[in-house]
């Protein structure tokens, strides 16, 4: 890897840790998608010193209303640091994000490991729960159109954590397309959607994230946490916000900004 590019790594990096806006529009970015999950990789490993190990996984732009809202056309995929995931419940420190932001989403865990270099299994086949889920994410970039969407996969997607409900191990009786999400902010429901707005239903979603990790040599622990796309269009936080997402026959479970 060239010095320039390793130099833009440690760039991302301190990014990351620093909350300061990303400009890069500029700069030499990756050449490709593919290049850019290979920036991801580089990146993340330099960030755990700061944020722990991955310990989740998320897709972005799974969804109408997300696609038209990033002006995105195709899914992309980020990682999840363990110290920004959280069980139930959250609070947030307004000042440590550059512009922080919520989404109303369908997470799994993973029950079996999904090993590097092995056929692609159903999706439903390793599903051990689902979960309700709230994405926390970061606009942390002077301008992400300007941007791109490689500069954008390079940096996990605007993803900066994530909230999980309670566990659901009896599942398979649930209609996934059918499961309304909706965001309540300060007690006002703020947006609401199905699951079926998830690439036609969130297993595909899914599906999609396996074959993209094993076309790029990586496979999926056992216990990793997968957040399969916002059925609700971003909402942006303030100061003493407090947010409740619901979804029917998952969950709820609560955020505030402190």
């Amino acid at each position: 890897m060239s010095e320039t590019v390793e130099s833009r790594l440690q760039d991302l990096a301190q990014h990351r840790r620093c909350a300061i806006p990303m400009d890069f529009a500029r700069a030499r970015g990756p050449a490709s998608e593919d290049e850019a999950y290979l920036w991801q990789q580089r990146a993340n490993r330099m960030l755990q010193d700061s944020f722990g190990p991955v310990a989740g996984l998320k897709i972005g732009c799974t969804t109408p209303v997300m696609r038209a809202f990033l002006g995105i056309d195709s899914p992309a995929a980020g990682e999840i640091f363990a110290s920004t995931l959280h069980q139930g419940e959250a609070e947030l420190t307004h000042s440590y994000y550059r512009k922080v932001g919520v989404e109303c989403e369908i997470a799994v865990r993973i029950g079996r490991a999904i090993e590097a270099g092995a056929p692609a299994p159903q999706p439903a086949d390793v599903v051990a729960s689902l979960h309700a889920a709230a994405e926390i994410v970061d606009d942390r970039y002077a301008d992400y159109k300007a941007l791109g969407i490689n500069w954008l996969i390079a940096d996990n997607f605007f993803n900066a954590g994530a909230v999980i409900g309670e566990a659901i191990t009896d599942w398979q009786g649930l209609d996934l397309t059918q499961v309304q999400g909706r965001t309540l902010i300060n007690g006002v429901e703020a947006g609401r959607g199905l699951g079926a707005s998830v690439m036609g239903h969130p297993f595909n979603a899914l599906d999609w994230l396996i074959r993209r990790r094993l076309a790029s040599g990586l496979g999926i622990a056992a216990g990793t946490v997968v957040l399969l796309g916002s059925v609700v269009e971003t909402k942006w936080l303030s100061k003493g916000d407090k947010v409740e997402i619901v979804l029917e026959g998952l969950g709820r479970l609560n955020l505030a900004v402190a």
